[in-house]
């Protein structure tokens, strides 16, 4: 006897004992009416034998069945003892999940999300230094914290090199952020920090060595990308891995802002190159089932994918990248599929905007720059099978400027703004033009066909 589940025992129990129930009760009125039969006849034979009335009770589970009344009690006895306080059977009866003939599949699934650029402008310093002179910057993320936490990957774009208070915390032009950056990102789960920018070196080396050495010190499972400690680092290659499922990710910088790179670490950090990129790939695919490039590149402010991005998206689509999210331009920039002439289909985030900024510039525009993308993209790999996109979307992000003090510049979502937080969005005095519906209106404009959608 067999069951798809424990839930099913438990009615055919349930059922069972019912029955028997019955059954006791028509044993009863039997043996009365039996009585009174007998006492009918007892003056007219002496054989008692003859009315005696006998039952032969059946059951039937759900499949139809048939056990007799013996089979039934032993069943019973089994289930008293080995089906207590609602926990599964163990021994005796054996579960089916109505695929014992079938092999399962098996699938495994990753969910990603990234984030785009996290520029810190000074308002944004300022607004996690508290009065008692601690920095915290949890609140940069309190609005979003439950997407990035449940993600299996989680990516912020760290503009700005991480160099500690030691070396003066400071934005435009020059940037450096605080240790505690590094804290909050992780509080908000974040797992891989992509450090290769144009503003990688705007501290020099020791800029950068600080900053590796508070993620190798402190956070040493985080995955931190784009930036190296030795020429054997360099040549690595990060891989997530979840089950049977690898996903490597690679992260370069178009450029420097002319600072040079330290002549005895060439190492240092993740140039966009082509050469670069085709080793590193080719690598990635002896290792991985998946390839992500997180390119810094493109013109900034500019919503139109430039003539390089284009023709570099091309080249990593050749090479057999499968996802490519961009960042630099700090304004959103079109998604969609790009195919090889060998095949290959790649999706593609040209750019994902800010996450964070508190710009200081004014006039028409600057609404642009406050509207930034979380990107959301599925990938699942079937046991033998290759690994491939099942859904990808992203979902609208606003920056919420605010420095009337500590904890309160943060971000939202777009379902969770309104217009009268974007009334008192400071960006106002900045861009009268500001407002929820034309934070939208640039969204839907940029976005016009991006949806969930299957990857066929």
């Amino acid at each position: 006897m067999r069951f798809n589940t424990v839930k099913g025992y438990n009615y055919y129990l349930s059922k069972m004992r019912y029955l028997r129930l019955v059954l006791v009760l028509i044993l009863i009125l039997g043996l009365i009416t039996g009585c009174n039969k007998l006492e009918k006849s007892s003056s007219n034979s002496n054989d008692s034998s003859k009315d005696v009335i006998t039952t032969e009770a059946t059951y039937s589970d759900e499949e139809g069945t048939l056990y007799d009344g013996d089979e039934y009690e032993d069943e019973d006895k089994l289930l008293s003892s080995d089906l207590k306080d609602g926990r599964e059977i163990e021994d005796d009866i054996e579960l089916d999940d109505g695929s014992e003939d079938i092999e399962e599949d098996k699938v495994t699934k990753v969910d990603l999300i990234m984030v785009g650029d996290m520029l810190l402008h000074d308002p944004v310093h300022e607004s996690g230094k508290y009065p008692d002179g601690s920095y915290n910057y949890d609140h940069l993320f309190m609005n979003v914290k439950d997407i990035i936490s449940c993600s299996d990957i989680a990516m912020v774009n760290q503009e700005v090199i991480l160099g500690g208070l030691e070396l003066g915390l400071s934005g435009y032009p020059t940037f450096n952020g605080a240790y505690e950056i590094a804290d909050s990102l992780v509080n908000a789960g974040f797992n891989v920090i992509l450090h290769a920018t144009n503003h990688t070196l705007d501290k020099g080396k020791k800029g950068v060595l600080n900053c590796m050495n508070y993620w190798k010190t402190n956070y040493p499972h985080i995955g931190v990308v784009g930036i190296n400690e030795s020429q054997e680092a360099s040549e690595d290659i990060y891989v997530f891995k979840k089950d049977d499922l690898r996903i490597a990710i690679l992260n370069y910088t178009y450029g420097t802002n002319g600072v040079p790179i330290p002549s005895d670490m060439p190492y240092i950090l993740n140039m966009l190159e082509k050469a670069r990129i085709e080793k590193d790939v080719k690598k990635a695919r002896e290792i991985a089932d998946f390839i992500i490039v997180a390119p810094h590149w493109g013109t900034e402010y500019m919503h139109t994918p430039s003539k390089e991005q284009v023709e570099l998206a091309m080249f990593m689509a050749d090479l057999g990248v499968d996802l490519v999210i961009g960042t630099h331009p700090h304004v959103i920039q079109p998604v969609e599929w790009v195919e090889s002439e060998n095949g290959n289909r790649m999706l593609i985030y040209y750019s994902i905007g800010n996450y964070i900024n508190s710009t200081s510039s004014v006039g028409d525009g600057v609404t642009n720059r406050m509207i930034g993308a979380m990107a959301k993209v599925t990938i699942e790999k079937h046991e033998g099978e290759v690994a491939y996109i099942s859904e990808y979307g992203a979902i609208p992000l606003i920056s919420h400027k605010d420095t009337s003090g500590p904890g309160r510049l943060t971000v939202y979502t777009a379902d969770d703004y309104s217009e009268e937080l974007a009334k008192a969005n400071e960006i106002v005095k900045q861009d009268k033009n500001f407002s929820l519906e034309l934070c939208m209106d640039i969204w839907n404009e940029v976005y016009e066909n991006l949806r969930l959608a299957d990857s066929e």
